[in-house]
């Protein structure tokens, strides 16, 4: 696999893996595991980092003239980005609101 592809590789991967742990935070929360979701929440961040700064090395290379050849792989490495920044976002107002509704059941 060349340069290009394992750099689109790793946003895919890291994106899907920041995904992965904000559904077993709010799993966690879901529960009443608050500590346990705040940790899988810090790796979600950690995750989402990783991918968000290989995409920066996409946009550092564009904006300094080089040419970036787009393709599917690419286009799908940016799909995963984007849904797991949304969802990560959505995730964390749902642990939130959980904890609330939480507390007013008990």
């Amino acid at each position: 696999m060349e340069e290009l592809e394992m750099a689109i590789m790793n946003i895919i991967i890291n994106a899907g893996d920041c995904k992965n742990h904000v559904y077993t935070a709010l799993n966690n929360a879901n529960e009443g595991n608050y500590e346990e979701a705040d940790k899988e929440m810090q790796i979600a961040n950690d995750a989402l980092a990783k991918a968000h700064d290989g995409q920066t090395i996409f946009l550092h290379k564009e904006a300094n003239g080089e040419k970036i050849d787009m393709s599917v792989l690419f286009v799908h490495a940016q799909d995963h980005l984007m849904t797991a920044i949304s969802e990560k976002n959505l995730i964390e107002q749902i642990i939130e609101l959980r904890k609330v509704v939480n507390t007013l059941v008990k």
